[in-house]
């Protein structure tokens, strides 16, 4: 294999403390990448390093690892422009919004689901993402399920069947019934194509006991728990998704001590996704509050047509450091290394021997520019499993 070595990095964010500085983002100033491969096989100072078979010059520009967006919805027609509309003239949000791209959904061609994914892929990739989790969620019957966690297995390893979103209409006098087919014939059909099972435990979604049944089943199946949980008021998702030993609790904007505890004493890494709250002026997730406890903390789009229609990382950095308390360093950390910790992945989300060569490029100096120039398209180049991707 074909060695590459990109220097003249005016910054490189490693996540690794061992390198570089010792911080947590492991920076290394005047720096250098060597790539073989797929994996970065070298970083370090950009005098000392190594001869290599090609050399990129990164003209004294910022290094990051790619974004691990760990939560998105991309599988899904149409969109909800005017319950948006509607919601920024003073209608709040429910979860019952769901149910109006379910019915899109449920309506769309297999190839327009597909066309939908590549195209928010493209988008997110612009935007220096190279690892995406998606779900499952607008189909909620067994075969529209399937079908959606078949198209997504074709562009991701992370898929998550999320059968559990919400009630549907056709079972709305019936939710027991509901629960006994998401753990029944729907996760029979579904685990074959997914890695992750999920579900929304939330007022006018699923209560506690019937998110316990539907993790426990699926996990039954060889999946793995995450759950959305805490976005819209305090419940059990939280102390459940702990007590499953979940890879993530994702939401987390309504906390008591016990949850924050909980989450910190745990293996589950809170992801907050800041997209949903500025889209639904809500409050915002405490982050601060999380990370002095000492949780760990992941960003997450949460891109989906309802709630948050974005699929920026950037953005998202943006807002965390600006409204949740974070600093520049930990939302970018959250942003790739937490992203890969909330799918329990040590090959991504870093830039050191041995990892996968997802790198970003950015037109600034440095990662801070991220939340410092808010809106601006930074992101001048991406490589993915070492290879230029944009």
């Amino acid at each position: 294999m074909t060695t590459t070595a990109i220097t003249n990095i005016a910054s490189l964010v490693t996540n690794d403390p061992s390198l570089g500085d010792g911080s947590p983002l492991g920076l290394i100033l005047d720096a250098a990448v060597v790539i073989e491969g797929d994996r970065v096989v070298w970083t370090g100072e950009s005098r000392k390093a190594p001869a290599t078979d090609n050399a990129v010059d990164a003209g004294g520009r910022a290094v990051i690892p790619g974004f691990v967006d760990s939560h998105s919805h991309l599988l899904f027609a149409g969109d909800r422009t005017e319950e948006f509309n509607a919601r920024m003239s003073g209608r709040p949000y429910t979860a019952g919004g769901i149910r109006t791209t379910v019915a899109a959904t449920r309506a769309a061609t297999d190839d327009a689901l597909d066309a939908n994914v590549v195209r928010y892929l493209a988008e997110a990739l612009r935007q220096g993402t190279t690892t995406f989790e998606t779900k499952s969620g607008y189909g909620l019957t067994v075969e529209d399920e399937a079908r959606a966690l078949r198209i997504a297995a074709r562009h991701t390893d992370e898929v998550t069947y999320l059968g559990a979103h919400v009630v549907p209409p056709d079972y709305a006098d019936d939710p027991a019934g509901y629960v006994d087919l998401v753990t029944g014939p729907m996760l029979d059909a579904c685990a074959p194509y997914a890695r992750w099972v999920d579900v929304f435990c939330e007022k006018g979604a699923f209560d506690g006991d019937q998110a316990r049944a539907i993790l426990t089943a699926g996990m039954a199946k060889g999946l793995h728990p995450r759950v959305h949980a805490n976005q819209l008021t305090y419940g059990p998702g939280v102390q459940l998704a702990v007590e499953l030993d979940a890879a993530s609790a994702d939401h987390c904007t309504h906390l008591t001590a016990e949850d924050v505890d909980a989450l910190a004493q745990g293996n589950t890494v809170a992801t907050l996704l800041p997209g949903a709250e500025f889209s639904t002026r809500a409050d915002w997730p405490d982050a601060r509050r999380l990370l002095d406890a000492g949780a760990t903390v992941a960003l997450s789009t949460d891109c989906n047509p309802g709630s948050s229609f974005t699929s920026s990382m950037p953005f998202c950095i943006a807002l965390a450091v600006r409204d949740m308390g974070m600093t520049p360093d930990e939302a970018l950390w959250s942003a790739t290394a937490g992203g890969a910790a909330a799918l329990r992945r040590t090959d991504i989300g870093r830039i050191a021997p041995g990892a996968r060569a997802d790198l970003v490029l950015l037109d600034a100096p440095s990662h801070v520019h991220l939340a410092y120039r808010p809106g601006v398209p930074l992101v001048q180049a991406v490589r993915q499993r070492g290879e230029r991707a944009l």
